[in-house]
């Protein structure tokens, strides 16, 4: 389902769309009007972009104003006449041509197998190539959570015209966004990528903050009519296959009481950051102030003129602390590593109206915007996470690319921090850049110089009343405690038990800590049960986690094809495909960052093996969702 390239053309405010052109972006003006146009020249010197500065759009493309005026003007004049009723020049690009527009309005390379993936993304395409099967009546499933991945499944299985409930433990839809609450809560990809491609929103902001989140998730669930499908407030505790029924017995507790259902197929969309991880330190339980995690913040906690102290320097750490330093009497940050933070121009930064009636007007300008985001923040630094085996300085970087990056970061740090050049040590990470999830710098580093803040760069070890006493022996006294610890990450599924064939519980399986799935969907021994965002789905380069949530699901819907395609009534994974995939997986992770010697972050489990996120470039996952292979399944009739 994507976005299609044809637009309400009556009562368009010519005005503000005229407006918009003149503040759009010239790379994606440069694609619409070649595909608008069919003129080549567009494409060619003078009019190519030059490449963008790090994660900027690069509105102007680095032209002159006159060459920008000549391609606004050419734009405005095919978008007008689009809008009266001419066709695209050029409505179907080839692949290859698909794949050079996007190297083009990038000025790097993009490698052709990139052309299949836009054409699929300008509905040119479809992604899944399993066919189309009817469900078998009296079919029934279950979708375990209401967040992004759960209304993804639940649009897709209403579309199908499947008998289906969706079972979410909070009030309402919004999963991350509905629990995430605390101050200067937001996104950290672009939010016109981090948005399903079969509801475009007319976004106010570049990177959206949670309540516009939120509402946006809970507007796509109404739009498809997801609430009459769903039972809130009601968490489930138990998951058990039936060997002779052969479908899933699904205890619930809800407002009503205890219940139990089946079904026949079984979606778990808890997702992987959903169980806060809070440490166990010593005498907490003293605490004499109000002691929250950023997951929990309480609606009426108020931070004004009191000392808070923040434990944790993750994004969530990082949005915390620029979005109350001026409201507090101190900020204190415990933060026993260190994180780089990229220059992020667009923080806070609002579409102007003209571009926004823009982007909802002319669906082809809104496709390229995307397409263009999805290589800056998904695949564009792919390359430069392998590690290069003869680089002579490992412990500072990979390869020459990531050398360059963090030299950039560093010089980026000293500029922040102006005449503090005191926090440099205490700041500046010694692993090399993007071996932790890359953050983006919301005013972090400058926070950190203001009077009121204080940097601790140790643990919190031990809590005594309102005294919290670091790792280095400091002291600091408190009124609010805020755990900005993130999530029992390689803990996943661990909301509820999971018991497949043979009365095998799925936290076994899994050693509790040591998640693995077959392309993040299936595992041996659990039939007809699917994990949505499930092990080695996430994006550690970065990226929209929507892309891969909706790319999975319709992988998921293949193998379900598959199964009914063939009559039968049961499908799993076999252990062997399962062995064999985890192996490729474990294989290309030692070759990136994220098992750089000296990096430690949540992707990776107590052993050290990373089972959150996928080394996969985004082309080739989006390869590899785009069906079953039967070979890799047993089937039951």
């Amino acid at each position: 389902m994507t976005i299609q390239n044809k637009a309400l053309k009556t009562d368009v405010d010519r005005d503000l769309l005229r407006a918009g052109i003149r503040q759009g972006n010239i790379p994606t003006l440069l694609a619409v009007l070649y595909q608008m146009s069919g003129d080549a020249r567009w494409l060619r010197p003078p009019y190519t972009p030059g490449r963008a500065r790090g994660l900027d759009d690069n509105d102007d493309g680095g032209l002159p104003p006159e060459i920008q005026d000549e391609i606004r003007d050419a734009a405005q004049q095919a978008i007008f006449a689009w809008l009266d009723g001419a066709q695209l020049a050029i409505p179907a690009p080839d692949h290859q041509t698909l794949a050079n527009m996007l190297s083009v309005s990038m000025h790097e390379p993009v490698p052709d197998s990139y052309g299949e993936v836009i054409a699929s993304d300008l509905g040119l395409s479809e992604h899944r190539l399993s066919p189309q099967v009817t469900w078998p009546a009296g079919t029934r499933a279950l979708v375990i959570g209401a967040g992004v991945s759960g209304i993804c499944a639940g649009v897709n299985l209403q579309q199908m015209g499947v008998d289906f409930e969706i079972i979410e433990k909070n009030e309402d839809f919004g999963g991350t966004w509905w629990e995430n609450r605390y101050p200067g809560a937001g996104v950290d990809t672009p939010n016109h990528i981090y948005s399903f491609s079969f509801a475009p929103n007319d976004w106010s902001r570049y990177f959206a903050l949670q309540g516009e989140l939120l509402t946006y998730f809970q507007s796509v669930a109404d739009r498809f009519d997801l609430r009459q499908a769903t039972r809130f407030e009601t968490r489930v505790d138990e998951a058990r296959w039936n060997d002779e029924t052969r479908k899933w017995q699904v205890t619930m507790t809800g407002p009503d009481g205890t219940r139990t259902e089946t079904c026949d197929i079984l979606m778990s969309a808890v997702g992987v950051l959903n169980t806060p991880q809070i440490p166990d330190i010593p005498g907490a339980e003293t605490f004499a102030g109000v002691a929250t995690h950023t997951a929990q913040w309480p609606e009426d906690l108020d931070v004004t003129g009191k000392r808070v102290a923040l434990v944790g320097n993750g994004a969530s750490g990082m949005q915390v602390a620029p979005a109350i330093i001026d409201k507090v009497e101190k900020l204190t940050v415990f933060a026993r590593s260190k994180q780089w933070a990229a220059p992020f121009p667009q923080f806070q930064k609002k579409v102007p109206d003209p571009v926004r009636y823009l982007l909802m007007t002319v669906p082809l300008y809104q496709q390229w915007y995307r397409i263009r985001q999805f290589w800056t923040f998904n695949d564009r630094i792919h390359e430069s996470l392998q590690k290069d085996p003869t680089w002579p300085e490992p412990d500072k970087a990979l390869n020459a690319t990531n050398d360059r990056h963090r030299q950039i970061f560093t010089a980026y740090v000293k500029a922040e921090l102006g005449d503090r050049q005191d926090l440099l040590q205490e700041m500046l990470p010694d692993f090399p850049p993007y071996g932790k999830r890359i953050l983006l710098d919301n005013g972090w580093y400058r926070t950190l110089t203001k009077p009121n803040a204080e940097l601790v760069p140790a643990r919190l070890s031990r809590i005594e009343g309102s005294t919290l006493i670091a790792a280095d022996g400091s002291t600091s006294e408190a009124d609010v405690l805020v755990y900005a610890t993130g999530f029992k990450a390689a803990e996943m599924q661990s909301s509820y038990e999971i018991i497949g064939q043979g009365g095998q519980h799925l936290k076994d399986a899994w050693e509790t800590d040591n998640p693995s799935a077959y392309i993040g969907s299936m595992v041996p021994g659990f039939p007809n049960f699917f994990t949505i965002l499930g092990p080695n789905v996430g994006l550690g380069h970065g990226g929209s986690m929507i892309k891969a949530i909706e790319l999975q699901t319709s992988f998921i819907l293949s193998i379900i094809s598959r199964m009914f395609e063939r009559n039968a009534q049961t499908v799993a994974v076999t252990a062997q495909a399962h062995e064999s995939y985890n192996a490729r997986i474990d294989e290309a992770h030692n070759k990136m960052v994220w098992t750089h010697q000296g990096t430690e972050n949540w992707y990776r489990n107590s052993r050290g093996r990373v089972v959150a996120i996928s080394p996969w470039r985004n082309d080739y996952f989006w390869s590899l969702t785009r069906d079953a292979d039967p070979g890799a399944f047993t089937f039951e009739t």
